[in-house]
């Protein structure tokens, strides 16, 4: 193993920091999703696939309700009582180290116990993650699901997938404060191994489809970072939900292009928009599924790019960097599709490339984003993991 590996660091750390061997360790991985941008808080259909970039924690349960944290990558330790996580503001727990990072397991640990949930117990942890942070790759689900697997150590409660990840973006809308789809949470929980997951995000059924052997996926990092929470992000939900409003539907997933055409006279040009790309992108997410099982990999490029020019000139969610990095691994050899992924404004691309064609493709399309960006975009080939646990040897 790498030591440089998050794996390797936390258990490094774990040992200085408090004495002892950890007594377990777990994981969560990040994800990148391959076509069905903002459609999951619209009730609609997701692929994604969990990366084996994942959020590490080193822990030895605790009898209390005490949780230490070192948030490795940070250089920052975090003390607070899982009973008084009852709400954002850390005044009267004695034991609260009040941060802006604390708040995600502070989040987990309340979202855990609300509405008739588990009972928890604390431990001594040591975190770290080689997920990217504001790539648009989970890194914040990775780092919750990661706590949420630790206090499932330390707790004993069943791990039910659809029910922690509700729990999940239950912390991730009341606590932290962004109005996340489920996608995250999920894909992040339920992952399955050389597996794309068809998500189903309004019953939150789930069914693995295999990627194909001869294409690879390529993550391409423009090297732009931006912030969730302040960013446009919640605006674009209120903008579905107005659509859906308009429609007479609970949410856009239940319209169709027809419909939608019919009812664009009364709607706002910006609403419409938005409710187009959402509506097409559902239909592109099924059709990938379908190109995906018949090996038509040509195919599902193809809807790749198309989820694109739609999440760019629609839902107007892109930004320079992504198109410039777009346009570089189209124009490079064997890519047969390329997207912006995650929520957009910047962040990261995901190419389907052939192998055959690997080394040639990274070669020339880190060169071409150099030339039309000035940037040192970082590629990544990447590989779908299992979804969040506890790590066997």
């Amino acid at each position: 193993m790498n030591p440089d590996h998050p794996r390797e660091r936390v258990s490094r750390a774990f040992a200085a920091e408090y004495g002892s061997e950890p007594a377990a360790l777990v994981r969560a991985p990040g994800r990148v999703n391959l076509i069905g941008e903002h459609t999951d808080y619209n009730d609609g259909f997701v692929l994604p696939m969990a990366l084996d970039r994942a959020a590490w924690i080193a822990l030895t349960p605790r009898t209390d309700g005490i949780v230490r944290l070192h948030a490795l990558d940070l250089e920052q330790r975090g003390v607070f009582d899982v009973a008084t996580a009852t709400r954002r503001d850390a005044r009267g727990d004695p034991h609260a180290e009040h941060g802006g990072w604390l708040e995600y397991p502070r989040g987990v640990a309340w979202a855990l116990q609300e509405s008739g949930g588990h009972v928890l117990r604390g431990f001594d942890g040591v975190l770290a993650s080689d997920v990217p942070r504001g790539a648009g790759l989970s890194s914040s689900a990775a780092v919750e699901l990661a706590v949420a697997a630790a206090f499932q150590v330390s707790s004993a409660f069943a791990w039910d997938v659809a029910d922690v990840a509700r729990r999940m973006q239950r912390a991730e809308n009341r606590w932290v404060g962004v109005a996340s789809g489920i996608m995250d949470q999920l894909i992040g929980a339920a992952g399955v191994a050389h597996h794309a997951v068809l998500i189903d995000c309004r019953d939150l059924s789930t069914r693995p489809v295999p990627l194909p052997p001869e294409c690879a996926i390529v993550v391409l990092d423009t090297a732009t970072r931006r912030g969730l929470v302040g960013s446009a992000y919640n605006e674009r939900r209120a903008q579905c939900e107005a659509a859906a409003r308009a429609l007479g539907v609970s949410a856009l997933r239940d319209a169709d292009g027809a419909a939608l055409e019919a009812a664009r006279p009364g709607l706002d040009e910006l609403v419409y928009r938005r409710a187009r790309h959402v509506i097409s992108e559902n239909r592109r997410v099924l059709e990938a599924v379908q190109a995906l099982e018949d090996g038509d990999s040509a195919r599902f490029g193809g809807l790749m790019d198309a989820s694109h020019e739609s999440l760019r000139l629609d839902f107007e969610v892109s930004s320079e960097a992504l198109d410039a990095i777009v346009a570089s691994a189209r124009a490079a050899p064997g890519c047969l599709g390329a997207r912006m992924t995650g929520a957009g404004f910047g962040g990261c691309a995901v190419a389907l490339v052939e192998r055959a064609s690997l080394p040639e493709f990274l070669t020339a399309a880190a060169a071409a984003y150099r030339s039309a960006s000035g940037r040192e975009g970082e590629l990544l080939v990447a590989t779908a993991a299992a979804g969040a646990g506890r790590a066997t040897s």
